[in-house]
């Protein structure tokens, strides 16, 4: 018999920890599937953020290390530069690299550190209890918004993506989700060349991914996959913010 689907090779054979509904194993296996496909995993440092995906060397074949809150971009630069040779990228989350590490993700992408950067956006503080983020919707309720988010009080939800493309050292800058099979083709091009930016030296590749957190929005799996296309898609827009090609970077 022919096998037409199988576990990537990147990927450790064990079962995820993620609540059901939630498209952290999805990504996992996207990132897994683009490893696989550069034949980079013996080559591979990742560079793991607190939150979801602390436990990424319980699932991952590769060499994995764990960065303080918020600091993964700055922990990955130095693995870099100090293994230029390696392929190096970093996993986050939306109250990782948009609350407390702004200034570490803003820098390394301003100095187009050749790392590449799978940013997770689900609109809450996953793992710490479910609390307001940077990237929460406007009247969305969290532990720490009970009303509903209000910008008068707590200001807008923050389009990392597209800020993060307006800045040189970025090669490539995309939005993708997973909800639905014609976005997870999308996503899986797009963190395909994510990889090949990195792997071609044009600087930081960075990939936004929408992702759906059922047990802290209080939602079944399904209404919360419903949820990505619904509210979150129309204020975060898919596509692609920015490719370099050729060898236009300085």
């Amino acid at each position: 018999m022919k096998t037409v689907f199988e576990r990537p090779q990147s990927l450790v054979d064990t079962s995820f920890h993620f609540c059901p509904g939630c498209h952290h194993g999805t990504i996992h296996r996207l990132v897994a599937e683009a490893i696989d496909e550069y034949k980079v995993r013996e080559t591979t440092i990742a560079a793991a953020s607190v939150g979801c995906s602390v436990f990424l060397y319980d699932y991952f074949d590769i060499d994995v290390v764990e960065s303080p809150h918020g600091r993964a971009p700055a922990v990955a630069t130095g693995i870099k530069r100090a293994n230029p040779d390696k392929f190096v990228f970093v996993y986050q989350g939306d109250g990782d690299l948009a609350a407390i590490g702004t200034a570490e993700i803003i820098h390394a992408a301003n100095r187009g550190e050749n790392i590449t950067v799978i940013f997770v956006n689900n609109t809450v503080y996953g793992m710490t209890g479910g609390q307001m983020a940077p990237t929460t919707m406007l009247g969305q309720r969290t532990t720490t918004s009970p009303y509903g988010r209000d910008f008068a009080q707590d200001g807008y939800p923050i389009r990392m993506t597209e800020m993060l493309a307006q800045l040189e050292g970025v090669g490539y800058a995309a939005r993708v989700a997973v909800d639905s099979p014609a976005h997870l083709g999308k996503a899986r091009k797009a963190i395909m060349k994510a990889f090949a930016t990195q792997i071609e030296n044009r600087g930081m590749g960075f990939v936004e991914v929408l992702c759906t957190c059922p047990t802290n929005w209080g939602m079944g799996p399904i209404e919360a996959n419903k949820r990505i296309a619904a509210e979150m898609i129309p204020y975060f827009p898919l596509g692609v913010y920015k490719e370099r090609t050729g060898s236009d970077f300085m």
